[in-house]
């Protein structure tokens, strides 16, 4: 007769995962924001202070939006997707960095670390969203999209396509460490070409048609599509889906070449 499963054993292991789980992502919140509350308040508020520091540049130079006559929305709608990629993307690749040694623990793999990076980036980053938004309420600006389906789709999107190229990151740190500093570098022409500061569709169509092939700038276009829709900001939200699906997949498979690697 063939065993019986024993359910209470299956139980146990996912409690034991989920127990691990919970320990990486504390660690990786105390040994990054400190053991207090407000270390950790201290990153939820950096998105924010970022944005609202480009607001403040421009009310001092007395320069319009580019786009509507609310600048704090206009530089929000842009920066929120772009951020939330950015810090997805690059913490993904330091969390490997920084928790290598605990992958020398039979319980630990490198999986887990990035798993429980994304999960810790993933609230720090609606969290950040909620106090935007909030910010933007205070003073009598609407964070309420017209169509709240694709501004929920932009922003999942950003998520998946900053987990895929933070994985395809954490495979090629495993190969060459020097790539953290190659892809800060990265991180700023990404930022500088995405459109938080300017409207890409205003530029010639020579150069707006290649820069459309970036789809950290459509991200931007498509969060801003949702909020501007007068604006016939024109989206291949097709696209942007099928860049992150990508990435995605090869940051896994790539991963796991890493774990053969690093545990031969």
């Amino acid at each position: 007769m063939l065993p019986i499963p024993n359910p209470n054993s299956q139980k146990s292991l996912v409690e034991s995962y989920l127990h691990a789980l919970h320990a990486l992502m504390l660690r990786d919140m105390r040994t990054r924001f400190g053991a207090s509350l407000w270390g950790y308040g201290v990153v939820v508020l950096w998105p924010c202070v970022h944005i609202f520091m480009l607001i403040a540049i421009y009310t001092f130079q007395k320069l319009a939006a580019p786009l509507g006559d609310n600048r704090a929305l206009f530089f929000a709608t842009g920066a929120v997707p772009v951020l939330v990629f950015q810090y997805i993307s690059r913490e993904v690749m330091k969390a490997v960095v920084m928790n290598r040694p605990l992958t020398y623990y039979p319980q630990v793999k490198l999986f887990d670390v990035i798993f429980a990076r994304i999960l810790v980036e993933i609230v720090t980053g609606f969290l950040a969203l909620l106090v935007v938004a909030t910010v933007l309420l205070c003073i009598g600006s609407n964070p309420v999209p017209f169509n709240p389906f694709q501004a929920m789709c932009a922003y999942l999107s950003a998520i998946i396509l900053g987990i895929g190229i933070g994985t395809i990151n954490v495979a090629i740190i495993g190969f060459f460490p020097g790539w953290m500093i190659g892809y800060a570098l990265i991180s700023i022409l990404l930022y500088v070409s995405s459109g938080v500061m300017f409207l890409p569709s205003f530029l010639p169509d020579k150069i707006y048609y290649w820069m459309k092939y970036n789809p950290v700038l459509q991200l931007a276009e498509w969060m801003r599509s949702v909020y501007y829709p007068y604006a016939g900001i024109e989206i291949d939200s097709l696209y942007i889906i099928l860049c992150a699906l990508t990435s995605i997949t090869i940051g896994l498979l790539l991963v796991k070449h890493v774990v053969t690697k690093m545990t031969a």
